[in-house]
């Protein structure tokens, strides 16, 4: 049944078998005759391919490497610059070069270890400081630039009281998806089926397409049941269901492919590690007269997504906040690292973590409280936002903020702690406050233009309805939320309406499972999908319907001026948090969690507040206990253990609230949420760390080693 509102929660629809344990997830699937794949990765971060040794072969095992390859030897996304197997040369470290394929893993990797190959090493870029300082030379993904004119700023500037500079830099952060990377690739005559577990369909069917030189009808692509993405199965498994396809074809039998934990943080996608320049004048009184950002990214081997990734970034460069005079540029550089990808906010949190970080620090040196100071500069209803687009719907941040503050009794709390902290030479309390947005869907007008999304309905004789969509469930609920929408809209019970795991053979493409999209845009297309449906509807009788995308009037987006609406609608979010450092360990322990959010029209409560808690979790350990560090090209962590993301024991309860605040443009007048409760966390963090300690941090994560750095450069610390 159905409850008269929709943020009601309901069942989840994949709730039995998750609870039981019975849902098949990649892993689980033992087909007859099926064999198992391994990859030889380059050893050395950059150099060329002189010859391969292969051991004896058993029978039944097969190398299966570039040759193999019908099409392009490369993984099709947005450059054609990321192999599927390294034929000449390799560009970081653990990058495929073959594939053992055979019934025994153990065999396998046996195998492995006797390959000898003669690699030439070259010369590396390991860090981003080397790519920054060799950016004129080569090595450039990405470059963007828009704002005020450079001579205004420069003008300005001449005459302002006082210039702030500030440098600042985030860390690489792992997704810690609950199972790791796996693909299944299905020989049969007439197609090569890929099951596993990922975001986007479509972007793995178009990548099989390419490299097997084949027509659509094909390739078959199934989402198996997703334990979690957040952005790495996005486009990672592009390159799998290639090895996986590839080699099916090649030995005729069903091929499995499946990484542990170890080879999982090695070599798959991670959050991009930035760098942020920012230039600040001020008058007098302190108000900004103008503000120049320059960020980098550190793209890894291959530019993957890094360019939309640049792009988002910058348009997150100046917060929440109407910076009067501002011009921001980026770029996104080669290193020969892991390649960078799509992580849950998507370049989003890094500049919110610098942008946070900036006026926060601007407000300590004129001595005013940072909500105060920030909160002037808040963004409205009617301001243009800085691409020249234009904050259209209403903007309650400001109400967020004042509510989150006598909730959270923010200056009493204030108050008390700093009485505790003059009393406590070792333990020190701090509060800190956070303030951002996502734009929801893609950037400026990619839906319309590269997206096109279709979506599916098809009733049936017995009157249920099936949803067809290519968008993936991976925990967040979208078989939940969008059978909601399907059936309030039909005034159909809940149970009636039925969404199979998608499968290109049987849904059209309705977009990647990305973007903060698949609730507000996909959701919208099938509720007036719905909404035609119910104006035909005949019982006992097959029925199908069919809707497309069809774009928001807004400010024209220009690409190349990068101007214009970047985005049709903004989710909100305020975080505070309390917390306490032990000067003597560096260890914080975070001790309440608040969190105010605009995300419309909750289109199931329970749903949201998972994600937000969830959000939140990621967030607040991006900022102060995920450390993921590179050396020499290799990554150094390769357990869950050695990175440490937070448990039960570190994240408190979170204290959420919701503000309705409903987008004509979403179903039901619902928001994109999933991206957003990540955003505001680890600026959070460091500012509370920050009002216990008194000292100014230019980094994430805050780790414990830092802050007793920190305190020994300042010359405190506990007893």
């Amino acid at each position: 049944m159905q409850a008269k509102d929709i943020s009601s929660s309901v069942k989840k629809k994949d709730h039995d078998g998750k609870v039981s344990g019975q849902l098949a997830y990649i892993g689980d699937v033992k087909l007859e005759s099926m064999v198992y794949g391994v990859l030889y990765r380059s050893p050395i971060a950059y150099g060329k391919v002189r010859s391969i040794q292969l051991p004896p072969l058993p029978e039944g095992v097969v190398k299966i490497g570039a040759e193999h390859i019908p099409g392009g030897n490369f993984v099709k996304l947005l450059r054609p610059d990321q192999p599927i197997f390294a034929d000449e040369w390799v560009n970081y470290i653990g990058e495929p070069i073959f594939m053992l394929v055979g019934p025994k893993l153990e065999i396998l990797h046996q195998l492995l270890d006797e390959v000898e190959v003669d690699l030439e090493e070259h010369q590396a870029v390991y860090t981003l400081d080397e790519a920054i300082g060799q950016k004129d030379q080569a090595g450039v993904f990405a470059y963007h630039e828009f704002g005020e004119n450079l001579e205004v700023i420069q003008s300005i500037e001449a005459s302002a009281h006082q210039i702030i500079e500030e440098e600042y830099e985030t860390g690489y952060q792992e997704h810690v998806y609950l199972e790791p990377q796996g693909m299944l690739g299905i020989y049969s005559d007439d197609e090569i089926r890929v099951e596993g577990s990922m975001q986007c369909l479509y972007y793995v069917k178009n990548a099989l397409i390419s490299a097997l030189a084949c027509e659509g009808d094909e390739v078959r692509v199934v989402q198996s049941p997703t334990g979690g993405g957040f952005g790495g199965k996005e486009d990672f498994p592009s390159m799998m269901a290639c090895h996986v396809a590839i080699a099916a074809k090649v030995v005729k039998k069903p091929v499995m492919l499946l990484f542990d934990r170890a080879e999982d943080f090695e070599v798959t996608t991670k959050r991009h590690p930035a760098k942020f320049k920012y230039r600040t004048a001020l008058d007098e009184q302190g108000n900004i007269l103008c503000m120049n950002v320059e960020l980098f990214l550190d793209g890894g081997a291959n530019a993957g997504l890094s360019p939309v990734v640049l792009q988002r970034s910058l348009l997150n460069s100046a917060g929440v906040y109407q910076i009067p005079h501002f011009h921001a540029k980026g770029y996104a550089l080669k290193t020969n690292t892991v390649p960078n990808g799509a992580f849950r906010g998507f370049g989003a949190p890094q500049s919110f973590a610098a942008i946070e970080s900036v006026l926060g620090h601007i407000s300590q040196k004129l001595q005013r409280d940072p909500i105060e100071y920030k909160r002037s500069y808040l963004v409205k209803q009617g301001d243009p936002t800085i691409t020249g687009g234009r904050f259209k719907d209403p903007v309650l941040i400001d109400d967020l903020i004042q509510d989150l503050m006598e909730t959270a009794n923010y200056s009493k709390k204030k108050e008390a702690n700093q009485s505790f902290n003059k009393q406590s030479k070792r333990y020190k309390k701090g509060i800190g406050a956070s303030f951002f947005l996502h734009g929801c869907g893609f950037t400026g007008s990619g839906e319309r233009d590269h997206i096109k999304a279709t979506v599916k309905l098809a009733k049936t004789e017995q009157d249920q309805v099936l949803i067809k969509i290519s968008n993936s469930d991976m925990g967040q609920g979208a078989l939940t939320t969008l059978s909601k929408i399907v059936a309030h809209k039909l005034a159909l019970p809940y149970e009636d309406i039925l969404f199979p795991y998608p499968d290109t053979k049987e849904v059209p493409d309705s977009g990647p499972t990305v973007a903060s999209r698949t609730t507000m845009i996909v959701g919208k297309l099938l509720e007036r999908a719905a909404s035609k449906l119910k104006a035909q509807w005949q019982s006992g009788i097959e029925q199908e319907v069919v809707e497309h995308y069809v774009h928001e009037e807004m400010i024209p987006w220009d690409e190349a001026k990068f101007s214009g609406d970047a985005y049709p609608a903004y989710s909100w979010g305020v975080n505070l948090i309390e917390l306490e450092v032990d000067t003597l360990t560096g260890l914080v322990q975070v001790e309440k969690i608040y969190g105010s959010f605009d995300i419309g029209k909750a289109i199931d409560n329970l749903i949201v507040k998972g994600q937000i808690d969830g959000g939140m979790a990621q967030g607040i350990a991006y900022g102060f206990m995920e450390k993921m560090t590179s050396k020499a090209g290799k990554i150094q962590q390769k357990s869950i253990s050695d990175y440490g993301p937070p448990t039960a024991m570190d994240i408190v309860h979170i204290q959420s609230k919701l503000y309705d605040n409903p987008y004509a443009g979403g179903p039901y007048g619902a928001k994109g949420v999933g991206e957003l409760p990540l955003t505001g966390g680890a600026p959070a963090v460091q500012a509370a760390i920050e009002d216990a300690l008194q000292i100014p941090f230019y980094q994430i994560p805050i780790t414990p080693e830092l802050i007793i750095e920190s305190l020994t450069k300042k010359g405190g610390g506990g007893d």
